[in-house]
């Protein structure tokens, strides 16, 4: 069985990874992420996106990821990201609507409300309101969803989630889905399996994703 200082990368390559962080948020919460990936190989970048409360619409923080890719990204130079929770739904918005289709070659999202989260109606503003049930801004990223078979794309999410509700919501329907038994929202950060699998789906060759369903077993 792999374990977690065992990751190898079948293509051979390390694109730069971007990690971005959820709602409240800073990225303080990728303490432990970071420095794994780093260790592995991965130049590894992540940005605070403020505010982080919701009290801004997702689309503007996406801006915010999207100034911070051109300044520490190289022109040219492919990277791939990595999205918890709001995080994911930041990045996809960056993919879909401000041009990081183009060098975005790996996308992981961990527990992400892809359709929305009962959850958002708890706080009164506008970045919680676009990840509502049926929100208008998730139906407009969906609509065109199928533009993430174009990269890697890999969801993770775990069904015993509280924070996204359903939690299946996390699950998006494109690429490659990886569902983990982790028993809260913010474990998926720290978790060895979750762990894990991130380190995986950022070393799969590059390809044309097609959708597949893949639990990782405890590790032994």
């Amino acid at each position: 069985m792999t374990r977690l200082h065992e990751i190898s990368s079948p293509s051979g390559d390390r694109h730069p990874v971007i990690l971005v962080h959820g709602i409240d948020d800073t990225a303080a919460v990728f303490r432990r992420m970071a420095p794994y990936l780093t260790s592995q190989g991965w130049q590894v970048h992540h940005p605070n996106l403020t505010p982080s409360n919701g009290d801004v619409g997702l689309d503007v923080l996406a801006a915010q990821l999207a100034d911070y890719a051109q300044q520490v990204i190289p022109p040219g130079q492919p990277f791939d990201l990595v999205g918890f929770s709001m995080g994911g739904i930041i990045s996809r918005y960056f993919v879909q609507r401000l041009g990081g289709l183009e060098r975005v070659r790996r996308f992981v999202t961990i527990s992400s409300p892809h359709c929305g989260t009962w959850t958002a109606y708890l706080r009164p503003n506008i970045g919680a309101s676009q990840m509502s049930i049926k929100s208008p801004f998730l139906c407009d990223l969906n609509r065109d969803v199928d533009c993430l078979e174009q990269l890697n794309f890999t969801s993770i999410w775990t069904p015993l989630d509280l924070m996204i509700l359903p939690a299946r919501s996390s699950c998006l329907g494109v690429g490659r889905e990886v569902v983990l038994n982790v028993p809260a929202h913010a474990w998926m950060l720290s978790d060895p399996r979750s762990l894990r699998a991130i380190a995986q789906a950022l070393s799969e060759p590059l390809r044309s994703a097609t959708s597949s369903v893949e639990s990782i077993p405890p590790l032994a």
